[in-house]
């Protein structure tokens, strides 16, 4: 009897491996487009460049949001070329399509519904962490929370629910944070979690965010 089971449970633990390492091969790619396109946009400009100079700045921005609200794209890097591109007069606009992107991502993470979410946790054979996200799709903003306080594990996850929006901000900043989603991921996430407000959601990812133009400007950089 017990040669019987294992020999079942080996296939499902083989299966998760390949998942989980299509999922890492498909992050690496995703990071690796996103360099390249950087690389792409800090182009050098010539007079030729400009009958569609406004064309291509626009087009720029527009691939900026677009990408910096998917997750697992590096974003800084990206806006860290159009900042190069454009010089100093673009730090601002940069910040405030950064706003938009990461905005754009929470409230695309409140629209999807959470059974979507606990597909890809079942197709990863995360049982345990889908049926959290089951049992939260009903619960309301303080509900969520006392029922992640009594089920997170006890030691780190009660500091951060606590500080969650701290620790929102901490990941933001954090280097190579496309590994972990990137800024659209982390918005994404915190959208469906359903225990973190838009308003303030908002307020501090425009904080987050202005460190590095605020530098940018002070120091003159660019």
């Amino acid at each position: 009897m017990s040669d019987v089971v294992h020999d079942r449970a080996v296939p499902s633990r083989s299966a998760r491996y390949i998942k989980l390492l299509l999922l890492i091969v498909v992050v690496v790619l995703l990071n690796s487009g996103g360099g390249w396109l950087a690389h792409q946009i800090n182009f050098q400009l010539y007079p030729r460049h400009e009958p569609v100079l406004h064309l291509i700045i626009l087009g720029s921005f527009g691939l900026y949001i677009l990408l910096m609200t998917l997750p697992f794209m590096p974003g800084i890097e990206i806006g860290l070329a159009l900042m190069l591109f454009l010089g100093s007069k673009g730090v601002l606009l940069i910040y405030l399509c950064t706003l938009i992107a990461l905005s754009l991502s929470f409230l695309f993470g409140r629209k999807i519904p959470l059974q979507v979410f606990a597909k890809l946790l079942d197709w990863l054979y995360l049982k345990k962490t889908r049926d959290l996200v089951l049992n939260m799709e009903t619960l309301s903003l303080n509900e969520r929370l006392t029922f992640l306080h009594k089920k997170v594990p006890a030691k780190i996850a009660p500091y951060l629910l606590k500080h969650r929006y701290l620790t929102i901000a901490v990941l933001l900043n954090l280097p190579g944070n496309a590994v972990i989603g990137g800024g659209g991921g982390i918005g994404i996430i915190a959208g469906m979690s359903g225990i973190i407000t838009y308003p303030r959601y908002l307020l501090l990812v425009a904080v987050a965010i202005s460190p590095i133009p605020i530098t940018i400007i002070l120091k003159g950089y660019i």
